[in-house]
């Protein structure tokens, strides 16, 4: 018995050597990825939640730890785009618990970068970068593998976004390029496109990378994010070099793409129908135009409502399951100790300060969940967020709330500004993009640019003052 305890023990601490950890690496966090990124780009929902849970009590029974942290990475991301903050939020938790005793480099360059992405989506710009710049720490010196690579690209990716968000275009183009290299699916070709199309207003620029990107997205037959991106950017492309025919016939095809993938991606069909609206107002069909914001808002109510009453079901579901499976461990491991105990005295006293050691880390992170909640409670400014999204008549009130005295030190500047004045300085002091202030108010790219323009004469502001930096220190 007690050289079979012993056995146990020496598999366990030789089970976390740098070659195990490879082989998992091989066997479990290569293959999860795969599939997890094809499931991602198909937007099929289903499939993608289905795979982590399954690789999740695979890597239970392994007692790979690193491999269950990986899979509540993987779901907290389901969630993001679907705008679920609440489960993502629990979802990191968990597997931050886990990240920080873990050994492996390469996951925690994924979490940190991921994270980051969550902290962006909270409109945490500073946070985001922060998170960004210790996973790109962590990922360096790490041998070359898909794995590392796919890490990689997305480090590089979601930093250009940051500095995109920061106004830094070239800096931002430079990151992209550099993600470019790792992936050959044209979704980086697509960010600089947009880049030299709305911010840099090159539009032969522009031209060359979406359609290069729509061209690699179209020849792979597949219905896919990354198809309906190239394609939707292209068409706003079109629209603004007025060649209505090829934005109808690319956003068309783009609509057709966005019927096919599933419900993961609901949150960008309202640029698709919102580029339609604009493209047919530009071409003075005003019933179709109609059409298109009526279908954009009956479908975006219909599919949101179902989505999120799905992932809320099974998020609850898995985490319940979780935890219930946590203390069925912990019920194990306490009856083993006592058996110990009463087979061999000096080992029941090492697995005595064992879960001596547990019990404090459970009060511990007890203490943390308590603490994270009471953060949690805190969701005035995810409140502000969503409000603005939805172009919500009480977003300003709850903005003034978030932020007491800005918007009367903006009206110190400017005794005379209007309500909706006070509203599109709210958006930008949230770093709202050009296109993003568009797309929830349902007005064009160039009205919002004009509006920009107006506000700063009216707040008199230096002509190479930007603005978001201008609204930042008010």
């Amino acid at each position: 018995m007690t050289r079979c305890f012993i056995f146990v023990l020496f598999f366990i601490l030789t089970s976390c050597t740098k070659s195990f950890r490879n082989q998992y690496e091989k066997d479990f966090d290569i293959p999860l990825m795969n599939q997890n990124e094809k499931f991602h780009i198909s937007g099929d929902y289903n499939s993608l939640v289905r795979i982590n849970k399954e690789y999740y009590k695979k890597a239970a029974r392994l007692g790979y730890k690193e491999g269950m942290a990986l899979c509540f990475i993987n779901l907290a991301n389901v969630n993001i785009p679907l705008q679920n903050y609440e489960n993502a939020q629990v979802l990191f938790n968990k597997a931050e618990s886990m990240v920080s005793t873990s050994k492996s480099n390469i996951l925690k360059a994924k979490f940190y970068n991921d994270y980051g992405s969550f902290q962006l989506e909270l409109k945490r710009l500073d946070k985001a970068f922060e998170y960004n710049e210790k996973a790109l720490n962590y990922i360096k010196g790490i041998p070359v593998s898909p794995f590392q690579k796919e890490v990689l690209y997305k480090i590089y990716y979601k930093r250009a976004a940051y500095l995109l968000q920061k106004n830094k275009y070239r800096d931002a183009i430079h990151y992209f390029r550099k993600a470019g290299t790792l992936d050959d699916l044209g979704r980086a070709d697509c960010a600089i496109g947009d880049i030299y199309l709305y911010e840099l207003g090159k539009l032969d620029s522009a031209h060359i990378y979406l359609k290069r990107a729509a061209d690699a997205a179209n020849a792979r037959g597949r219905s896919d994010a990354i198809s309906l991106n190239a394609n939707t950017v292209l068409g706003e492309y079109y629209i603004m070099t007025k060649e209505y025919d090829n934005a109808e016939k690319v956003l068309l095809h783009a609509l057709e793409i966005n019927k096919k993938i599933k419900h993961i991606f609901s949150k960008y069909r309202q640029y698709v129908y919102i580029d339609l609206k604009n493209l047919y107002e530009e071409k003075g069909d005003k019933e179709k135009a109609y059409s298109y914001l009526q279908a954009y808002a009956k479908e975006k109510d219909k599919s949101d409502t179902a989505v999120l009453k799905a992932i809320n079901h099974d998020m609850e579901d898995f985490i319940s399951g979780v935890e219930k499976d946590a203390q069925r461990h912990m019920n194990k491991v306490l009856l083993l100790c006592i058996v110990s105990l009463l087979v061999i005295f000096p080992i029941g006293m090492y697995l005595w300060k064992i879960i001596r050691q547990l019990k404090d880390k459970r009060e511990m992170l007890k203490y943390e969940a308590e603490k994270l909640k009471s953060l949690m409670n805190d969701t005035t400014q995810k409140e502000v967020v969503e409000l603005a999204r939805k172009n919500d008549p009480g977003f300003l009130d709850t903005f003034k709330k978030a932020y007491p005295g800005f918007t009367e030190n903006i009206l110190v500047m400017n005794p005379d500004l209007e309500n909706s004045d006070l509203v599109f300085c709210a958006m930008l002091k949230l770093h709202f993009t050009s296109k993003e202030i568009a797309n929830y108010t349902c007005v064009q790219h160039k009205s919002v640019q004009q509006k920009k323009y107006r506000l700063r004469k009216k707040l008199n502001m230096e002509r190479d003052r930007d603005i978001y930096e201008f609204l930042d220190a008010v």
